[in-house]
């Protein structure tokens, strides 16, 4: 017995609707049997991981905080990667954001003007644009392949943020620590509720980005030039739109949004400039991507998802003794099986048995004598 897999002569509607539950299911399954072979109660560590973390309102704020970015980014990679533009370095563009953005209140500490915020906001987004457009920039005039060259600057944001927070916006009352100053009271992103949680205005910015972008995809022409361009190039160039804006419109808006989710995650929740500002939210971002279809209404929903996955394996590690790579196996297993489940939409599955196997070779032996 064996299992094949029949293309469909059209995708499947159902199956696009039902591949990200069944992806979450299997995920829940053989998360379980992970837990289990390491001795620790499944039932259980499933309760602390999607569970436990929305029993209490402050568990509701944090939820808000990890979930905030990653709608932020992913919402904007939804659009490169509908316009088969493959943008895996949202993660440098994020920090690169965040140093932007971060000029004034460690550059300018005295500047504490009203504006000062919506200033940080704004060199944020043109941090992560302008980084943006150098692979897609790249891909336009040299063909470059934009998965690579996004990836590696992703370590050249990383170390040029190292570099800087150790060197010349080092704290020089800070112990020698490789950090900035803190920024100000004017310089930090308010908290929406603070008697509750500290949930901030960044969540209020991913909703807000999702809504926009939706409508810009479902209701404008840019919308429908970037479906068409992202499902057929060649009826893209008969109808008059050009790849090569589209490359870098769609790196523009992945990158501008993924500079805002930098400086919004350094200015509401860090306050400071550190070498280590994300714990990979721009990689995750694009399991939220494809978790949510690549639709901004359901990457809403797939953020929340993943940022239960993120406080479910911090309350994880710390209730059942689990290390933080299990809890990344964890979230690399939803990613896995949303890859897999998308495989239905296209193909179906058909299991083969020997006796049909061996009646198909006969028949097609007798029209080969025939």
């Amino acid at each position: 017995m064996r299992i094949e897999l029949i293309k469909r002569p059209q995708h499947s509607v159902l199956f696009s609707a039902l591949s990200p539950f069944i992806a979450f299911a299997l995920t829940v399954i053989f998360g379980a049997i992970l837990f289990a072979l390491l001795g620790r109660n499944p039932v259980t560590a499933m309760y602390i991981y999607f569970v436990s973390p929305l029993t209490q309102v402050w568990q509701i704020h944090e939820l808000a905080v990890k979930a905030a970015p990653l709608i932020l980014i992913a919402v904007g990679l939804a659009v490169c990667y509908r316009s088969n533009n493959w943008n895996i370095g949202a993660e440098g563009q994020l920090t690169m954001g965040a140093i932007a953005g971060s000029i004034l209140p460690v550059l300018v500490p005295e500047y504490q003007g009203v504006f000062l915020l919506p200033l940080m906001l704004i060199m944020g987004m043109l941090g992560g644009a302008l980084y943006a457009a150098i692979p897609a920039l790249l891909k336009v005039r040299f063909n470059t392949n934009e998965i690579l060259s996004s990836l590696m600057l992703v370590y050249v944001a990383q170390l040029f943020l190292d570099w800087v927070v150790r060197g010349p916006w080092r704290d020089p009352q800070g112990y020698n620590f490789p950090q900035t100053i803190q920024f100000s009271d004017a310089a930090t992103l308010p908290e929406l509720f603070p008697e509750s949680g500290r949930a901030s205005w960044d969540f209020v910015f991913a909703i807000v980005a999702a809504l926009i972008v939706w409508f810009l995809m479902a209701k404008t022409l840019k919308g429908f030039e970037v479906k068409v361009i992202g499902q057929s190039p060649r009826a893209g160039r008969f109808a008059g739109f050009s790849t090569g804006r589209m490359v870098l419109f769609a790196f523009l808006v992945s990158g501008a949004l993924a500079g805002l989710a930098g400086i919004s995650e350094v200015s509401a929740t860090i306050n400071q400039l550190q070498p280590v500002i994300s714990p990979g939210y721009g990689f995750t971002a694009i399991i939220v991507a494809f978790l949510g279809r690549l639709n901004p209404i359901g990457i809403i929903a797939a953020g929340l998802v993943l940022a239960l996955s993120y406080l479910g394996g911090e309350a994880a590690q710390a209730a059942i003794g689990i290390s933080d790579k299990t809890a990344r196996v964890f979230q690399g297993m939803l990613l896995f099986f949303v890859l897999a489940s998308d495989t239905l939409i296209y193909y179906r599955i058909r299991l083969v048995t020997g006796r049909k196997t061996a009646g198909k070779a006969t028949g097609e032996a007798a029209l080969e004598h025939s």
